[in-house]
């Protein structure tokens, strides 16, 4: 019971975090969920335990990477391979040295070895806080990639370092020759192993397809258990599992688009999922750090031996040195061309970019997972010397790190808005792609039953690719914005229709329920646009969809029901007119009878409708929903798109509206 307390308090945490984030948009969401998890953690009832760091690992650490690994885009990594391995291996490297012997030095009481593996344990950086940071801030995208590709490796270099490092403080032993032959081993066989281990779990998900064997729900389990494998049976074998997880995650996004693409409802339901696993491991990580630092800081304040200034400013001095290093590493080789070919052209060279690389450079759940693994004692049974200020001092850069680089990165960043023929060119690029993927949706469901339908939708999607009629909706932006609150006025004054026909007895309980859901629908597509408009109807008929395949109901019902429910639409629709009249003015006449103009063509189609009902009722279900999932699958899309930053927030909040007025067309009845 304890644990689950435990677990929902974090929970909550997150949630809480994210209202916050609401209030205070320019403090970024990890920084604040540190901030909650000190508060939750500082009374002495408040929130306790003991950090595994084993189990941190293998939580935590493995799908967050593995997820990296499938995210970030291969070519580019490969691209800027000479970099990446000089800041993941070589920057590693040069802070042990550099890092140990100024900490040994400003802190004798920490012998070198012990120094050593602080500096180790500081030097990965953070992949998922440079993430959480870099979406606040316009990055170049040449840095951007850099820095993830970075995060990638730098883990398993800096974990094997400090392995290394802290073996030989307890021992008091170490052999060059054979830490350097272990690491090689242990990165080399970390790599092939993550590779080997996705290669038989794709083979096998593609033997049980063979079989017949294609349930969602299965797929997606062994999609959640695959980073848990990979991680653990590499780490078994004696190599690196956060670089197993890391090449498994690249070997599964060369082989996702093959083995995926047949499975519609296993991409929705997966990109569903994962979204939802990777928010709250995110942001877990950045509360149970938060929740270990006041434990940490008591021991050292309370501790008579130290001076907390004298202790506080360690920190300080540690930080500037890891920082400064960073940038002379960087501004070295970058000036000596060590980072590019000769006909790479990434992004500009220059004091800014190198600036930007070394604040970048933020520390966090690895580095507090890894300080509290060094053991308790040495080998002679003393204690290992200043543990706690070892501890201490990890957390204490680490926040240093966070808060540096939240004040510091958008001072840096680029704050020149993209040109208006940039930005539109990006915009189309998106909306080709959204089409793309909407007909690819359409055709992969393609069946016997839902033949004729799907492939008058695709016939529509085609016609929006030639003209893109998406270009009237963007040059009138600020009209479109004015028109879905006339829309949204005008559903209110249907909805007030809709309970005067109720209370008069005109229309039973069921009807009007019916078309009060609908109504709530169309409000808070109107609205919101970040609101997805998933009511109860339209979530029991997508889960239906997706575990029983096509909806179907009794022919009869659907006409009683229709009917009823096209007469009522008729008379709100009418009630909304005669209110929007009632509001017009000289300044808003023009977007007014454009609305008017809608609810009348809406009525029209309504009464006709009304007569070619029967014939034509159960081909229009099935192109609603043909249109749903097609819909669904932008709405991924444009999430994978904006999470690979091949979109800004602004696109991707058009993008997100214009498919809201897609959809509440859809439920209006219209195209």
């Amino acid at each position: 019971m304890e644990i689950f307390l435990v677990v929902l308090v974090l929970l909550t945490i997150i949630a809480i975090s994210n209202i916050v984030n609401r209030f205070i948009p320019f403090i970024p969401v990890p920084l604040i969920q540190v901030a909650l998890g000190i508060l939750a953690a500082a009374y002495p009832r408040g929130l306790h335990f003991d950090l595994n760091p084993e189990l941190f690992f293998v939580l935590f650490i493995a799908p967050l990477l593995f997820n990296d690994g499938k995210r970030t885009p291969r070519a580019e990594l490969w691209n800027l391979r000479a970099p990446i391995l000089l800041l993941a291996l070589g920057l590693v490297f040069a802070t042990v040295i550099v890092g140990g012997y100024t900490i040994n030095w400003m802190i004798p009481s920490i012998p070198l070895p012990a120094a050593f593996g602080l500096a180790a344990i500081l030097s990965p950086t953070d992949v998922v806080a440079v993430s959480a940071l870099s979406s606040r801030v316009k990055m170049p995208k040449g840095i951007l990639r850099l820095l993830e590709g970075e995060g990638l490796m730098n883990d398993a270099s800096g974990l094997v370092a400090f392995k290394f490092a802290i073996a030989a403080a307890v021992t008091g032993t170490f052999s060059l020759a054979e830490a350097a032959f272990s690491f090689v081993l242990i990165a080399a066989g970390g790599l092939l192993s993550g590779v080997i281990i996705s290669f038989l779990i794709i083979r096998f998900r593609l033997f049980l397809r063979r079989l017949g064997m294609q349930d969602v729900t299965m797929h997606m389990l062994i999609q959640i258990l695959t980073p848990f494998v990979i991680y653990l049976a590499a780490e078994e074998i004696g190599v690196s599992g956060i670089l197993a997880v890391v090449a498994g995650g690249i070997t599964h996004a060369v082989e996702q688009d093959r083995l995926e693409s047949s499975m519609v409802k296993l991409q929705i339901v997966s990109s569903s999922t994962w979204s939802i696993i990777l928010f709250i491991l995110n942001g877990l990580v950045f509360v149970i750090l938060g929740t270990q630092i006041p434990d940490v800081i008591s021991v050292i304040f309370n501790d008579t031996a130290f001076n907390n200034m004298m202790v506080i400013g360690y920190i300080l001095v540690i930080t500037f040195t890891l920082m400064l290093l960073r940038f002379l590493w960087v501004l070295f080789f970058w000036n000596g061309k060590w980072f590019f070919n000769k006909d790479q052209n990434i992004y500009k060279p220059g004091l800014r970019s190198t600036l930007l690389i070394s604040i970048s450079g933020v520390r966090g759940a690895v580095t507090l997972a890894g300080s509290f693994s060094i053991p308790y004692f040495l080998a002679d049974g003393t204690s290992f010397p200043e543990r706690n200020l070892i501890i201490f001092l990890a957390a204490g850069v680490i926040l240093c790190t966070l808060v540096i680089a939240s004040i510091v990165l958008p001072m840096l960043s680029d704050k020149e808005e993209e040109n208006v023929k940039e930005e539109n060119e990006k915009l189309m690029t998106a909306r080709r792609k959204l089409i793309k993927t909407a007909i690819h949706t359409i055709k992969e469901d393609l069946n016997d039953t839902n033949k004729t339908a799907s492939l008058a939708v695709i016939a529509e999607y085609n016609e929006k690719m030639k003209n893109l009629r998406f270009q009237q909706y963007t040059t009138k932006s600020r009209v479109k914005k004015y028109e879905r609150k006339l829309r949204a006025y005008g559903v209110k004054a249907e909805q007030a229709e809709l309970m005067r026909l109720l209370d008069r007895g005109e229309i039973p309980e069921e009807t009007a329920n019916s078309l009060q859901e609908r109504f709530n629908e169309l409000e808070m597509l109107y609205a919101n646009p970040f609101k997805v408009g998933l009511s109860k109807t339209k979530l029991k008929r997508l889960l239906y969809w997706i575990f029983f395949g096509q909806l179907k109901k009794p022919e009869m019902s659907i006409l009683n029901e229709e009917g009823l429910i096209r007469s009522t639409r008729v008379k709100t629709a009418k009630a909304a007119i005669e209110n929007l009249k009632k509001h017009t003015t000289d300044e808003n006449k023009e977007v007014t009878y454009s609305v008017i103009a809608f609810y009348n063509h809406l009525i029209f189609r309504l009464e006709q409708g009304h007569h070619e009902q029967k014939s034509n009722s159960h081909f229009e279900n099935q192109k609603l929903e043909v249109k749903l999932k097609a819909v669904q699958a932008i709405r991924n899309e444009i999430q994978t798109l904006f999470e690979e930053r091949e979109i800004s927030r602004d696109i991707t909040h058009q993008l997100r509206q214009y498919i809201n007025d897609v959809e509440a067309a859809m439920l209006e009845g219209g195209d």
